[in-house]
C-alpha cells in the first residue's frame, strides 16, 4: 500500500497564521492554478471598518491592503452568504476605491466568503484570482472547505490575543487598577497607533496585518501601573524624584504581566507577540535617549513603540486631566511638532499630523473630553 502524506502536516506546527495560510494556498492552488491570492480581513463593527488580518508571507508582495470602510461588502452582512465577483474590472467601474485597486493590482476575479462567530460577523476570506470568470461550481464547493478551515484558523489566533487581553484586564481590575487609565483613552490610543502605522506603511513597508496587531495590542501599553501606588499614580502635584522612579518601573512590571499571562496560558505563539512586549516596554523612550527604561536613541527604539508614545502623548495632550484642561487638536499636534526629533519620532508625528479629520472621527465615537 503505497504511503499517504498529509497535505496539510503544516497545520499542526507551531507557526504564524500566515504560514499557515501559506500551506492552504499551496494546497488549494495545486488544484486550482487560477487562484492567485488568499488573504483574511478581520471587521471592526465600532468603525464599520475592514483591515487585512493575515496573508501568506510569500503573497504580501500583493498588497492589497482591506484598510477600508465596507462600502460594497456591507450588503454580506444582510445576506450572510459569500460573494462572487467574477469579473473585477466591470466591478470597479462603479467607483469604489479597493476594487478598483485589486483590479489595478492584476486581481480579475474574487470569490468572498464572511466569518461568522455566534451569528456575528467577524471578518471576510478573499479568494482571488487573475483572469475573468474563473470559478465554477465545482471549485467554490472545495474553496467553501479550505474557508470555513481557515476561519477556524482565524478564530483560535484570535481567541489567543482576546484570552490574553482579557486576563490582563482581569489582572488590572483585580488591581484595583480602573484608575490607571479609562477605556475611553486605551481605545483612542489603539485608534491613533493604528491610523499613524497605516500612514507610514509605504515607508516603512509595514504589512496590514502588523498595523492590526499594533492596533490589537496597544490597549496594554500601561498595563505595568497596576502595580504602581494610587498615591503616587494619580498625585495632581509634581512627583518628587523617588516618586518619578517609583512611576518609571511600570514599563518593566508591564512586560513581567504580559510574559507571565503568556507562559500561563501558552499563547507565547500568538503572531506578532514581540510588537506587543516592544509596546509596554519600550513607549517611553525617547529619540535623544532621555527616556526610559533602557534609554535607547532613534532606530534603535523599535517602531511600534515610537508609534505608541506619539499616540499616547497626543490623547495626554488633548484629554482632561486632574492637573490640566484638554488642548485642542491643533494645540496638541503644535506641541508634538516641537517635541519631533527630540522626544518623539518625527515621522510618526507627521503622519498623525496628516489625517486631523480621521482623528476627529475618531474622537467622536470614542468620547474625548474636548477636540478642535
Amino acid at each position: 500500500m503505497p504511503e499517504h502524506h498529509d497535505l496539510l502536516e503544516a497545520l499542526n506546527r507551531n507557526a504564524p497564521l500566515g504560514e499557515k495560510l501559506d500551506a492552504i494556498f499551496d494546497v488549494v492552488a495545486a488544484r486550482y492554478p487560477f487562484l492567485d491570492h488568499i488573504a483574511v480581513a478581520v471587521y471592526d463593527p465600532e468603525a464599520e471598518h475592514l483591515t487585512t488580518f493575515a496573508q501568506g508571507p510569500r503573497e504580501r508582495e500583493v498588497a492589497l491592503r482591506y484598510n477600508t470602510e465596507l462600502g460594497p461588502i456591507k450588503e454580506l452582512l444582510q445576506q450572510q452568504r459569500p460573494r462572487l465577483l467574477d469579473d473585477l474590472e466591470a466591478f470597479a467601474a462603479q467607483g469604489h476605491p479597493h476594487t478598483a485597486r485589486a483590479a489595478k493590482l492584476g486581481i480579475l476575479a474574487s470569490y468572498t466568503m464572511p466569518m461568522f462567530l455566534d451569528g456575528a460577523l467577524f471578518g471576510f476570506i478573499f479568494f482571488n484570482a487573475k483572469r475573468k470568470r474563473c470559478f465554477r461550481p465545482a471549485s467554490l464547493e472545495v474553496l467553501d472547505v479550505f474557508g470555513h478551515l481557515i476561519s477556524l484558523m482565524v478564530i483560535n489566533e484570535l481567541a489567543s490575543i482576546r484570552t490574553l487581553l482579557a486576563t490582563v484586564q482581569a489582572v488590572r481590575d483585580e488591581g484595583d487598577g480602573g484608575n490607571v487609565e479609562t477605556g475611553a483613552h486605551v481605545g483612542r490610543t489603539a485608534h491613533y497607533a493604528r491610523l499613524i502605522a497605516t500612514e507610514l506603511r509605504d515607508d516603512y513597508g509595514f504589512d496590514d496585518d502588523y498595523i492590526e496587531h499594533v492596533f490589537l495590542f496597544s490597549p496594554l501599553h500601561d498595563i505595568g501601573k497596576i502595580a504602581i501606588p494610587d498615591n503616587v499614580l494619580l498625585k495632581p502635584g509634581k512627583l518628587s524624584e523617588r516618586e518619578f522612579q517609583t512611576v518609571k518601573t511600570h514599563v518593566g512590571k508591564g512586560r513581567e504581566i504580559i510574559d507571565t499571562v503568556l507562559d500561563a496560558f501558552g499563547l507565547s505563539g500568538v503572531e506578532q507577540i514581540d510588537v506587543l512586549r516592544n509596546i509596554a516596554r519600550f513607549h517611553h523612550e525617547a529619540i535623544d535617549g532621555s527616556g526610559y527604561p533602557e534609554g535607547l536613541k532613534g532606530d534603535e527604539i523599535p517602531i511600534e513603540a515610537r508609534i505608541m508614545s506619539v499616540a499616547d502623548v497626543f490623547d495626554a495632550l488633548t484629554s482632561s486631566r486632574p492637573y490640566k484642561e484638554a488642548w485642542s487638536n491643533r494645540q496638541a499636534i503644535d506641541m508634538l511638532r516641537k517635541l519631533a526629533g527630540v522626544k518623539l519620532d518625527g515621522d510618526c508625528v507627521e503622519a498623525l499630523a496628516r489625517n486631523l479629520e480621521k482623528i476627529s472621527d475618531i474622537q467622536s465615537r470614542l468620547g474625548a473630553e474636548r477636540f478642535g
